[in-house]
């Protein structure tokens, strides 16, 4: 055996001092008690008490009378019928419940609860209509968000459980609802062809479409002289055919379980149904989790109530994204990757509650060498197979003479290439700013992240609403120029601050939340839970990337 010779060198020295070396924990240089710090957490403060009003609404279940109709009737409400499907003490991942806030829909969330918790111990999404509220009727953001729960299902591989009571779509909205609804259904039959599970427990009505909810899934339970499934109600029947016909007759609990066979179990009451859905649950097949964590997870060194003194309340104003990196991730350690390169880019690897993540983060305005260099990180991400975290905060990619002399566009367009031929999973956290082909190259919601999650404080558009009307005003003013024409100070002014405040209100978090352009607002101080989570469920499955890209300029 070979023995390698000893050198006159301070091992010790070498193996432990890292704080010389900065050996990967980061170290904050905010001070987050002086008083510009001190304000910024009182305006954060201030969105997040938004944030819990619109999250009260989503929570409304109905008026009153409806409530105790439904109680009187020993009816369950729909988030109580979720927390007995679920384990004991089991998280709770809710998704889109702002989904229709600001549309003239039925408000926040809906007519529906959706998320992901422990069934069994196996991870599960939960669905559940909110029948006390409009009688369950499902309007168009209620169904776009069902369709977003379809994908979240099929991209994790996870099981689901549809706790169901539904009058079907809102009549007014049925022409919006229509293509998109038959989509659902071929979902949950796609779904069961891949080998993932869907059990449906129907406590009410499922009409009409609705009916081919428990009709499609894998599992249907029917409670018993509750449960209303036809395609047709009596008066239709009546319309249609001129035959008379009770409900329970066209439809009922007993006879689809005796006759129709379309109900595989018939439930005594609501907390049987959900008892027989989670013994079904005993003997689903699911994927193992791909990775499990340690049991001991340092905690990052900052406090994460420092975030809110960390990230600016107005996103006009620049923070280093690694003050919040340190915040969120075990032991505040993070990998920095090129740290002397594209400094308007961070890139580096961590771990998220034991879960490895590579980050990539914005300081800023995306430079041609930021660019190549987030490029190059995704590969390398691919390369070992690790998921990526992105953290927008950015006002796209710098633009000028010099800027598109040096190939912005092009290697713009490499990151993009990059993001979209990248094939680990990818989670979206927009902390700022997000305008522009940023938030294409930062992976925005049209690339397809797995989670997306957003700040009250965020913006997105595709500019900020100050450039939005600069632009117009250059062109007005050019348009009448050319037709010999004076420019109206007076009414181009007015026109510039209609046109300010209809953008700013269309960047705000709200808005891009009722749209569904996230999974869901967040309270800061909640990040490291909501993301941990999220990882959780990617790393249930096996993680595998790319090494094949398309067409790039160099």
């Amino acid at each position: 055996m070979k023995i390698i010779r000893t050198l006159s060198v301070d091992w010790q020295a070498f193996y432990f001092n890292s704080e010389q070396y900065n050996m990967g924990v980061l170290k904050s240089k905010l001070n987050v008690r002086n008083d510009t710090a001190k304000a910024n957490r009182q305006e954060m403060l201030e969105l997040i008490n938004q944030l819990e009003k619109n999250m009260e609404e989503s929570r409304f279940q109905g008026k009153e009378h409806h409530i105790a109709r439904a109680r009187k009737r020993k009816k369950l409400l729909a988030r109580e019928r979720i927390e007995l499907v679920l384990d004991e003490d089991s998280p709770f991942l809710e998704l889109l419940p702002l989904a229709g806030l600001k549309g003239k829909g039925f408000g926040a969330g809906g007519t529906s609860v959706s998320g992901i918790g422990l069934v069994q111990g196996k991870l599960c999404v939960v669905s559940s209509n909110v029948g006390t509220r409009k009688g369950g009727s499902v309007d168009y953001a209620t169904m776009a968000k069902a369709l977003r729960i379809n994908d979240i299902i099929s991209e994790n591989q996870l099981p689901s459980l549809n706790l169901v009571e539904s009058g079907g779509a809102n009549l007014p909205d049925q022409a919006r609802c229509f293509n998109i609804g038959g989509r659902s259904f071929r979902d949950i039959t796609n779904r069961s062809k891949k080998g993932l599970t869907t059990i449906s427990v129907v406590f009410g009505n499922a009409t009409a479409g609705g009916a081919y909810v428990p009709g499609m899934s894998d599992y249907a339970i029917f409670q018993k002289q509750s449960a209303k499934v036809f395609l047709a109600g009596p008066p239709l029947v009546k319309m249609a055919t001129n035959e008379v016909a009770t409900d329970e007759e066209l439809g009922g609990a007993e006879m689809h379980s005796r006759i129709s066979g379309v109900s595989d179990y018939l439930a005594e009451d609501e907390y049987d149904g959900i008892r027989i859905a989670r013994d079904i649950m005993r003997h689903v097949k699911v994927t193992k989790p791909h990775f499990v964590p340690a049991q001991n997870i340092d905690e990052p060194l900052f406090s994460q109530e420092e975030i809110l003194s960390v990230v600016p309340a107005n996103p006009k104003l620049s923070f280093d994204i690694r003050e919040l990196i340190m915040r969120i991730v075990d032991g505040s350690e993070f990998s920095e990757f090129k740290p002397e390169y594209g400094n308007t880019i961070v890139t580096g690897w961590t771990k998220i509650h034991g879960y490895p993540v590579g980050i990539i983060g914005n300081n800023g305005v995306i430079f041609s060498e930021s660019a190549n260099k987030g490029a190059q990180f995704i590969q390398l991400c691919n390369k070992n197979d690790i998921p990526i975290l992105f953290m927008q905060n950015t006002t796209g990619y710098m633009v000028g003479k010099a800027y598109e002399e040096g190939g912005i566009i092009k290697n713009g367009a490499k990151l993009i290439n990059a993001v979209s031929n990248s094939e680990v999973p990818h989670l979206t956290l927009m902390v700022g700013n997000s305008y522009g082909a940023g938030n294409y190259g930062m992976n925005g919601r049209s690339y397809k992240p797995r989670f997306l999650f957003t700040y009250p404080n965020a913006k997105i558009g595709v500019m900020g609403g100050e450039q939005l009307a600069g632009v117009m005003e250059i062109v007005q003013r050019a348009s009448g120029r050319s037709k010999g024409e004076d420019y109206d100070e007076e009414k181009g002014a007015a026109i510039k601050a209609m046109l300010i405040a209809d953008a700013e209100s269309k960047a705000s978090a709200w808005y891009s939340t009722s749209e569904l352009w996230d999974d869901g607002v967040i309270d800061p101080r909640q990040t490291r839970n909501y993301l941990g989570f999220s990882l959780a469920i990617v790393y249930n499955q096996p993680i595998k990337g790319t090494t094949e890209y398309g067409v790039w300029r160099h």
